[in-house]
């Protein structure tokens, strides 16, 4: 069994050429399997079937290896074996239609309101006027319009109407969608701009570096680390902004079709998450505030 699974390897390296990290990962998912092939005394990959390979994934799963990796093993299993078929090594393919177990998709991290307005309305002492001008635009725009990083990193002159507070954005899948600029980012993108006015120059990039190029979007992160280290004490990721814009206007709103719109989502499943994160809030504030939850409370404690 061990000569086959190395000539698919091989034939990986050579006609596909894979990367090595890929092929890493295909060498170790395969190895799991034939060593379960060989713990359950199967002397031939044909002898194998999919009550096998289940039993492979989900002692995997109790191991505690995420929904991720289960699928990454099950797809390179899937392409061992439609390799198989093609050589008539094998006459079935055990892994089609098997799915790994879900993981619990973890919650993004968000910032609450006072800590957001901590965040946007302190200022870096250690930084100069010009950096301080574009640095704020960026975060302003950020939550303002729950941007994502490269979406930020790619805005032109010419995707910003500071006149209607509007804001043009190309995101994933190259959909377009428009959205609204707040007043606290339009006054800080007209601040920025301000220095560096380019009415003709539509195309030219809306954040730049020093030496007059696009920033890009490793340089941004850096500058937001740097400011949530400086403002609230913590590290600041682009995304986390992303998810407070969000979570914050469900909370006050509670539509969640507009949020999956201005979001850029194409299911609204993915916008979902951020009801989770309402319901914790309110959780939160019911154990805090009802007679019952503190009774029950302060009975655990005892």
């Amino acid at each position: 069994m061990r000569q086959p699974l190395e000539d698919f390897l091989l034939m990986l390296r050579n006609a596909r050429q894979l990367s090595p990290h890929t092929l890493s990962a295909y060498r170790h998912d395969l190895q799991g399997l034939l060593a379960h092939a060989e713990q359950l005394q199967r002397s031939d990959w044909s002898q194998l079937d999919q009550a096998d390979l289940r039993q492979l994934i989900s002692a995997r799963h109790r191991q505690g290896i995420g929904g991720r990796s289960l699928q990454r093993q099950l797809s390179a299993i899937r392409s061992f074996y439609a390799w198989l078929l093609e050589r008539r090594l094998c006459r079935h393919n055990p892994a089609i239609d098997l799915r790994p177990p879900r993981s619990p998709r973890a919650l993004p991290n968000t910032l609450d309101a006072d800590l957001t307005a901590r965040l946007l309305d302190s200022r870096d002492p250690d930084c100069d006027d010009w950096l301080q001008l574009r640095d704020q635009a960026m975060l302003e725009l950020f939550y303002s319009s729950g941007l994502r990083l490269s979406e930020l990193a790619s805005l032109c002159i010419g995707d910003i109407d500071l006149r209607s507070a509007e804001l043009r954005v190309l995101g994933k899948g190259r959909k377009v969608r428009l959205l609204p600029i707040g007043r606290k980012a339009r006054e800080a993108l007209q601040q920025w701009l301000q220095q560096h006015p380019a009415p003709s120059e539509p195309a030219r990039p809306v954040f730049l570096s020093k030496r007059g190029g696009a920033l890009g979007v490793r340089a941004i992160q850096l500058r937001l680390q740097r400011h949530g280290n400086q403002r609230i004490g913590q590290h600041l990721h682009p995304h986390m902004l992303r998810h407070s814009f969000a979570s914050h206007l469900l909370e006050s709103s509670g539509d969640l079709r507009a949020v999956q719109e201005l979001l850029g989502h194409s299911d609204i499943a993915t916008t979902q998450i951020y009801t989770r994160l309402d319901f914790q809030h309110l959780s939160s504030v019911y154990d805090q505030a009802h007679p019952r939850a503190k009774r029950r409370r302060e009975s655990d404690d005892d």
